[in-house]
């Protein structure tokens, strides 16, 4: 154990022996600790009784390691130390050490041990096993076998020494599950979410894992009749025929072969054990030629062509390597699959709330081009100045863009299925009530214009103008005609459509917050977002401002509380109009409408400011990674 192993013992703070490594043969040390063996002093003797004669490492396709070392303690003899997956290791053993002494291994005897009594009912109570054998050499037989086969220079040529091995033992070993796992995939599932494990574990330790986590169920298992759900990655990957790979202006593309039984497959398919990193690069194209988003979790090398390939890659950010973080695009920092739930939680939400705000201002758009656009057509003077327009210009991007893009999280996101890849950002929904709500704003804007003079009763002269000053007057009053009648009563006017076209976008904000065909409340949550209620009442209380203080620089007049309040009840009916057009207008009438959406290129994506934000983010994690790691080891 101590010889064939990446892992090492040290002495921490308080004298005590722990191991530091891989984690499987962090519990295999764990138990020689715990058998009072004194591993840290055998693992000194190693050092300087061992010479390393060569080594192979672990790998997913071998599902093996061996190191064989020559020893003076035996003579000069050379052992070979094997450790793996049984149903691979078991193969190249021709005897057994017992407790009666070493016996030979028949065929039958091995089918007993990893079919019967031994592997199977440890992987069936999710135990993952590991055979560990050695076989020892004569000096004159190893050089022999070292000149047959080119020195040993390759991988290929050195595992002829893992052959005629005597088998010692098996080791069990149980990782648990973490709290919450099942909750999440459940969660996941409800999400809409298909959870799968691929796994180098035997097939059966597999598939006990995932029955305890929720991945599959005992019923899925007993209706399985073509055996999808649980597949060997061998089996599935001569079943889809594997990878084919083309040049397509110089960039490999990669594609399924056999994709009509890859589909056939992927419906039904949960766990893939005993697969390779190949296998799992395969489900990740396959998956992504269907059109679906692929999220990829991984903490080896091997694990980076998958991370890479999906639309998501996850890398742990404790045992994962620094291949697999470069490689991913988000690192969990606890190396917990719960994490996983909360960043499905944020990214709906994030793109929720993008929507939330395209919705808000496509709608003021539409209401203000066409406002600003016919009044001056149809009437000596424009209804909104170029300042208001200022002004509604940030209520419409940054204020808005903070209200709308702060709204948190909840739940219920995860009581909807996933967006697909090819559905628009501005769905038949949004256009529904842009155009619902920008309609209804155009019309009562234009009723206003056209009528509000006698609606309102408004004033037709003033003695003194509000942006004219009594000095100007006594100085020019042959002008005075200029000032007085139609010239005052359009300000009052004008102030009112200006006071109700901001009322209508503040409601409509409120309007913005749910997306839902037939989401009626647009209040629930209302209190959760702190951001949203202080922009809407700094909003409020400026426009309030602007029409009493404002004057000749704005071309706004002081109302009367009267006239405000109608301008508060016309904005008001945004809310009602929203619900009316929920109830009479189904979004299938707008479903022709896109706008056009084109995804990035490659360089276009790897300029971009995510991309800028996600490398620098990644780059900072992982530099905390190495100076908690460095100070652990100080």
């Amino acid at each position: 154990m101590l010889y064939n192993s990446s892992a090492h013992i040290e002495i921490d703070e308080s004298g005590k022996q722990v191991a530091i490594g891989n984690v499987t043969e962090k519990g295999m040390f764990e138990y020689l600790m715990n058998s009072e063996v004194d591993a840290y002093t055998l693992q000194k003797n190693r050092d300087l009784d061992g010479f390393l004669e060569l080594s192979i490492p672990f790998s997913s396709e071998r599902k093996r390691q061996t190191t064989a070392v020559r020893l003076p303690s035996l003579g000069g003899k050379i052992r070979v130390y094997v450790k793996g997956a049984p149903d691979s290791v078991i193969k190249q053993c021709k005897d057994v050490e017992g407790a009666e002494g070493i016996e030979e291994l028949s065929q039958e005897k091995k089918d007993d041990i990893i079919h019967v009594s031994v592997v199977k009912p440890l992987a069936d109570r999710t135990y993952r096993t590991l055979l560990i054998a050695y076989a020892d050499y004569e000096e004159a037989e190893w050089e022999e076998l070292k000149s047959a086969n080119n020195d040993f220079k390759d991988v290929e040529d050195r595992a002829v020494v893992e052959e005629n091995l005597t088998a010692i033992g098996i080791f069990a070993l149980v990782d648990p599950l973490r709290p919450g796992i099942r909750e999440s995939v459940e969660l996941c599932n409800r999400a809409g979410i298909n959870v799968r494990m691929c796994t180098g574990d035997h097939i059966d330790t597999a598939i006990a894992i995932s029955k305890e986590a929720g991945i599959v169920t005992a019923a899925e298992l007993a209706d399985d009749e073509e055996g999808y759900v649980a597949m060997i990655g061998k089996d599935f990957r001569e079943a889809t025929g594997g990878i084919r790979k083309e040049i397509v202006d110089d960039k490999a593309v990669y594609t399924v072969k056999n994709l009509k039984k890859f589909k056939e497959i992927s419906k039904k398919l949960k766990v893939l054990a005993r697969s390779s990193p190949d296998d799992k690069f395969l489900l990740v194209t396959g998956l992504k030629q269907e059109e679906a988003t692929v999220a990829v979790t991984g903490d080896g090398t091997n694990d980076a062509p998958a991370l890479n390939r999906a639309d998501v890659g996850f890398a742990m950010g404790i045992t994962g390597t620094d291949v697999a973080k470069n490689a991913s695009d988000i690192i969990l920092t606890d190396d917990n699959f719960c994490s996983i739930k909360t960043a499905i939680k944020y990214g709906r939400n994030i793109f929720d709330n993008v929507q939330k705000f395209l919705q808000f201002q496509l709608t003021v758009n539409v209401a203000a081009m066409f406002i600003v656009f016919s009044g001056a057509v149809l009437f000596s003077d424009a209804p909104l100045t170029s300042v208001q327009m200022l002004w509604m210009n940030l209520i419409m991007d940054t204020f808005a863009a903070l209200a709308l893009a702060t709204e948190p999280p909840s739940d219920a996101l995860f009581n909807r299925k996933p967006a697909s890849r090819n559905d628009k950002i501005v769905n038949e929904v949004m256009w529904r009530n842009i155009f619902g709500q920008g309609i209804m704003q155009i019309v009562v804007l234009m009723v206003m214009l056209f009528f509000g003079q006698d609606l309102f009763s408004l004033p037709f002269e003033s003695t003194t103008p509000f942006y004219v000053t009594s000095d100007w007057i006594a100085e020019n009053p042959e002008d005075l005609t200029l000032v007085e009648g139609d010239a005052t009563n359009k300000t009052y006017l004008y102030t009112m459509v200006f006071q109700s076209f901001v009322f209508m976008q503040l409601f409509n904000q409120i309007n913005a917050r749910k997306l839902g065909a037939r989401d009626f409340n647009v209040f629930a949550g209302f209190f959760n977002n702190w951001i949203f209620l202080f922009i809407t009442v700094l909003t409020f209380a400026v426009q309030v401002c602007i029409t009493e203080f404002g004057g000749r620089a704005l071309r706004a007049v002081p109302l009367s509380w009267e006239e405000n309040l109608i301008c508060l009840a016309i904005g008001s009916f945004t809310l009602i109009w929203g619900v009316i057009i929920k109830l009479i207008l189904p979004p299938s009438l707008f479903k022709g409408l896109a706008m056009k959406e084109e995804e990035l290129n490659d360089q276009e994506e790897a300029a971009s400011t995510v991309a800028n934000l996600r490398k620098s983010f990644r780059q900072s994690t992982l530099r905390r990674a190495n100076t908690s790691t460095q100070s652990k080891k100080i």
